[in-house]
């Protein structure tokens, strides 16, 4: 074993007087800076490296939000062992993970915090998962300079051959069907033994499977969003904590992430759809609460996330124990206000899946004002965006994607053109953007000459684009629109990248799913300004299924932008349960309309 992956032996041994607190001998600091000098991640970092005689570089990928990083910043790199060699040997690169979306996928693996270290050249020569303490930082630094080649981390990327298959398969998709149910904990509930959450795609399929009759993944689905409401939702502010460790769902980690709150909303939602269950509905309310109090900016738009402490480095468990008032007295965890169009788009989604299950016109708005800002202060040319105010790299495919599922998942519940129209754009500008050579796949950021490392396809991202782009092409009829979730399907459908996720490769098994079957499709008839066409179209949105295409015709607007199934003007308001080219009767009643769609 190298040296410097393991950080342990007789390194370690010698450095450890030096690094327990306490057990330090006075020393002479000898020049080193007060703190480490990070600089930011870019090519100028690694020229600097070169320059100053071939010094490796450190990349410290964090979170604004995250405990761990907080401590190591708090000892570990406050300790002078580590921060001489830091300053003798290395270039120190800082990267908050939320603000660089095309280093926190590459690495999302190792956080966080994650610890690479890299040669002058950009080449990996050890990766570090977690938490780091100094006389472990400090021996794995010494190892790495007197030896800078690849240790066993660094296991440079795979070439996979990418397939031609636009879909899992029989036997492939079995397997990872397989594979994902059984990566259910039937004692605790939750997908995964170590980490418990609600994993909001995880949920969606175990809802899919239930709409179609299976009854043990209902009882996946309803355990785990029970214990979610219980145990992650914070009583006093609402919202959810990013997650819990130990195998067990009572040892929050008090971090509030935006992914989070946004996959709770679209699960909780979808599951009051398909149930009719207040805990569901009140659940998702929790979260709305949340970001109406706490993340939402004076703008409209949306904050990225609250931390989870009080004071930087000390475990909070206890603060969140307590009232809103005996918080409140103590200091309130610092909400990291970065606005980024990927956890915007995030939020507005997850907002939409809420409107179609309650109707919440306040929730609409706040929605609706969102997507305005974005459109407005992080729009870029052709349709796509921007993740912040000056990005230092991208754009990255993440903010496209999550503002054009946002526009999408916006239209389903307004009916509106215009975000039909820039669901499209979006697309476009993906197509256009971060398609990696070949016929398969979309890289996570727009590749450039400058990259010390370059972008690379990301798993849930493909999906996101294979739900996505099959999803619109049902509302607009477009085979470009197919044709992008077919090629990100490819990437997907590859054995090597399928079985990659081991058992977790549920947005994988969503997207097959999705782009195989027809959609659960109404389409309302009738007057947009008509009360009772406006009770059938709110009916409609309550279809338990996030893939469902919700359409409102009305004659005076001209045709709708795909219409592949005829339907009559009867001169009142009425509902079409349509599939496979073929729709129901003229249904007249928001009851009549869900029961159509459950017997299809």
């Amino acid at each position: 074993m190298r040296g410097h992956d393991a950080g342990l032996g007789a390194v370690v041994l010698a450095v450890a007087a030096l690094a327990l607190p306490g057990c330090r001998a006075p020393e002479d600091r000898g020049g080193i800076p007060p703190e480490v000098a990070f600089v930011e991640w870019s090519p100028a970092a690694f020229e600097r490296a070169r320059a100053e005689g071939g010094k490796l570089v450190l990349l410290d990928l964090g979170a604004v939000w995250c405990h761990w990083c907080h401590v190591m910043e708090e000892t570990t790199y406050a300790d002078l062992a580590v921060r001489r060699l830091l300053d003798e040997h290395f270039i120190a690169v800082k990267v908050d993970q939320d603000a660089r979306p095309d280093l926190a996928n590459r690495y999302e693996d190792y956080g966080w915090p994650a610890t690479i270290v890299f040669d002058a050249s950009g080449n990996e020569i050890v990766k570090r998962r977690g938490y780091v303490p100094p006389g472990e930082m400090a021996a794995l630094l010494r190892a790495c300079v007197e030896d800078p080649t690849p240790g066993p981390s660094a296991v440079p990327e795979k070439k996979v051959a990418l397939g031609d298959a636009s879909s899992l398969g029989p036997a492939l998709r079995d397997e990872l069907l397989r594979s994902f149910l059984a990566t259910y904990d039937p004692a605790e509930g939750g997908f995964g033994f170590v980490h418990k959450y609600l994993e909001s795609d995880s949920i969606e399929l175990c809802l899919a499977l239930a709409f179609r009759g299976d009854h043990e993944a209902e009882a996946m689905a309803r355990v785990t969003i029970g214990k979610e409401r219980a145990h992650l939702v914070d009583p006093v502010w609402g919202g959810a904590y990013q997650y819990s460790h130990g195998g067990v769902w009572v040892n929050p980690h008090f971090e509030k992430i935006m992914p989070r709150q946004a996959g709770d909303l679209v699960a909780m939602s979808l599951a009051h759809a398909q149930w009719g269950d207040d805990g569901s509905l009140a659940g998702a309310r929790e979260i709305v609460r949340y970001l109406r109090g706490f993340l939402l900016s004076p703008e409209g738009a949306f904050y990225a996330s609250q931390d989870a402490d009080v004071v930087p480095g000390e475990h909070a468990g206890g603060y969140f124990a307590l009232g809103d008032g005996e918080r409140r007295a103590l200091g309130t965890p610092r909400v990291d206000r970065s606005l980024y169009a990927r956890e915007n788009g995030f939020a507005i989604r997850g907002l939409a899946a809420y409107v179609a299950a309650s109707g919440d016109d306040a929730a609409l708005a706040m929605a609706v004002r969102a997507a305005e800002w974005a459109l407005s202060r992080r729009a870029l040319p052709g349709g796509g965006f921007r993740h912040g105010d000056a990005d230092a790299g991208g754009p990255y495919l993440g903010d496209t994607l999550a503002m054009g599922r946002a526009f999408l998942a916006l239209h389903a519940v307004t009916a509106e053109r215009r975000w039909l129209d820039a669901a499209a754009a979006a697309a476009r500008f993906v197509a256009d953007t971060f398609a990696v050579g070949g016929e398969a796949g979309f890289a996570t950021a727009r590749p450039s000459p400058k990259d010390v490392v370059a972008p690379l396809p990301q798993i849930d991202e493909n999906a996101g684009v294979a739900r996505f782009g099959a999803l619109l092409a049902r509302y607009t009829g477009s085979e470009e629109h197919r044709a992008l979730s077919s090629r990100a399907m490819r990437y997907l459908a590859t054995p090597e990248i399928a079985r990659s996720r081991g058992g977790f490769a549920a947005g994988i098994l969503l997207a097959d799913l999705e782009r195989s079957e027809d959609p659960p499709h109404v389409t309302v008839v009738g007057a947009k300004d008509d009360p009772r066409a406006r009770a059938l179209f709110r009916a409609a949105g309550r279809i338990p299924a996030e893939s469902r295409r919700v359409e409102w015709w009305d004659p005076e607007e001209g045709p709708l932008p795909n219409p592949d199934t005829p339907l009559p003007d009867l001169g009142s308001p009425a509902a079409f349960v349509c599939a496979n080219g073929a729709c129901s009767s003229p249904l007249s009643s928001p009851e009549a309309v869900l029961a159509a769609v459950r017997r299809r």
